[in-house]
């Protein structure tokens, strides 16, 4: 799948209800993340929609996230090519600090994207 052709939404466009899959690195995800969102890092995904007890239902669509875009289009483009419903969010979450949504950290600090 071309880049171009990847599903993808801005932050307007996602909708409040939304799953989100968050591709990030460990350190990454415990620095900041979206509250609600699930953890599996890019080169897991793959193991985690084949055996993960938790694994996203393909007809009900996934919203993909990383830092910035980049690993979630990669991720949204594998999914969909694997028969999922994901969409790319644009700009990940340095967009989403950047808009002052609200984030968690699992250390206890102030959350910030890492």
């Amino acid at each position: 799948m071309h880049p171009a052709q990847v599903p993808t939404v801005s932050l307007d466009e996602l909708p409040a209800d939304a799953t989100i899959l968050d591709v990030r690195e460990d350190e990454e995800w415990n620095a900041g993340h979206v509250d609600g969102a699930r953890h599996v890092p890019m080169n897991q995904v793959p193991n985690w929609v084949s055996y993960g007890e938790d694994a996203p239902d393909p007809s009900a669509t996934t919203y993909v996230m990383c830092k910035g875009g980049g690993r979630s289009a990669q991720v949204t483009a594998w999914l969909v090519a694997n028969g999922y419903d994901a969409v790319n969010v644009e700009g990940g979450m340095l967009a989403w600090a950047t808009a002052g949504r609200p984030m968690t950290s699992e250390s206890g600090n102030p959350p910030y994207v890492a």
